[in-house]
């Protein structure tokens, strides 16, 4: 799909009500299941964090751009995800979090995104965080320059690629849970999103989907 025909559905996004936990549970580990209520993480003072679900062409067509991190002594290391993290206090909102920590991670500049609107937030039971996406839109093709320190690697995932339901398989993996474990995730190429991450583009897939039917 071109970014200009992506762009076009945009109004009708901005209209759909967002499925939020459905749409997390479908790509949750059955472990994951109960964190996904607010009544579980209300208590625990969450760190707050905002990531960018960034689309912007490439020779024309659409893409999202996702992360995959350096390896560290910490619960997402080595892992896939989108460019974000934790809040700070001297940015404005979590919208400016994202926007800044996605220039720091990949060096997209924030004046050349449009954020469109907010998702549903989404907790993190290892680390305590309790993530904000963001849906954000340049129409020109960007100069990435992922930080050393923080990627290893970017990955374009084309919109339709992302969309075709056949990259939603079922996969064993290592988690904070358990040291084997069946779980949901997206597979394309030679990369498998799980987690949060995963839980994320299942909402930002249906709504897009149901937006293009509309």
């Amino acid at each position: 799909m071109l970014i200009t025909e992506f762009t076009k559905y945009i109004p009708k996004i901005l209209q759909q009500q967002l499925p939020a936990l459905e749409a997390h549970a479908k790509m949750s580990p059955l472990e994951r299941i109960r964190s996904l209520d607010k009544d579980y993480y209300k208590n625990r003072s969450p760190r707050l964090s905002a990531v960018m679900m960034l689309f912007y062409p490439i020779d024309g067509i659409a893409h999202i751009v996702l992360i995959k991190r350096n390896a560290y002594p910490g619960v997402h290391s080595s892992q896939i995800s989108f460019p974000g993290g934790k809040a700070e206090p001297e940015d404005a909102n979590l919208a400016a979090t994202a926007l800044r920590e996605t220039f720091e991670e990949i060096g997209v500049l924030p004046g050349a995104i449009d954020v469109v609107m907010p998702f549903s937030e989404i907790y993190i039971p290892p680390s305590n965080f309790l993530v904000y996406p963001f849906l954000g839109v340049t129409t020109e093709e960007p100069v990435f320059e992922p930080s050393p320190d923080e990627v290893v690697s970017l990955i374009h995932l084309p919109l339709d690629v992302f969309l075709d339901d056949s990259i939603v398989v079922n996969t064993q993996m290592q988690t904070s849970y358990a040291e084997s474990m069946t779980v949901p995730a997206f597979r394309f190429q030679d990369h498998i999103v799980w987690g949060a991450t995963a839980m994320i583009m299942s909402e930002l897939k249906e709504t897009i989907k149901t937006a293009m039917k509309s």
